[in-house]
């Protein structure tokens, strides 16, 4: 299988990550922190802004903002992976070998990823609002007036199928 991933420097990328046999290893608090801090990590080094995030047990979602003048988020994740494995004391694999990337077109997408991002805890079943679910960026959006209180107890229009 020849697989191309789409490169732009700066570019605006939506990402999955899902974790081996897709195992609730993200369900720690342990694990948890150890994925933020593997991120922190490799921001140092290879820098890049993380505008949304959803932790779920299972897998995650995120959108990055990559330099003017860089396209590697392969590299990115390939650290970030490797620290997380590094640093678990689990003896088996904790993430599957790929990740599912979206190159987003426009601010009608960026919209639809970050509605799917605050969405995604409710469309699995872990809470009845998004609000409800702590390890995600819905928080800070609704802080800086992005979502209404309220967002979410309903399915948004906006939410579709990405990544999984």
């Amino acid at each position: 299988m020849d697989y191309r991933r789409a490169r732009l420097k700066g570019g605006l990328y939506f990402f999955t990550l899902v974790t081996h046999n897709r195992l609730p290893l993200l369900e720690t608090a342990e694990n948890l922190n150890l994925l933020k801090q593997a991120v922190q990590h490799v921001n140092i080094r290879h820098p890049f802004k993380q505008l949304a995030y959803v932790m779920l047990p299972d897998h995650v979602h995120c959108i990055w903002q990559l330099p003017e003048d860089k396209d590697d988020f392969s590299t990115r994740w390939r650290l970030v992976k490797h620290y997380v494995s590094c640093h678990t004391p689990q003896q088996r694999p904790f993430w599957q070998k790929r990740f599912w990337e979206h190159l987003i077109q426009g601010q009608d997408d960026y919209h639809k990823h970050l509605d799917y991002i605050h969405y995604n805890p409710v469309k699995h079943g872990l809470v009845k609002r998004p609000r409800e679910w702590p390890h995600s960026s819905y928080h800070d959006f609704l802080r800086i007036g992005w979502y209404e209180p309220g967002w979410g107890e309903t399915t948004p229009e906006t939410e579709g199928e990405f990544g999984e």
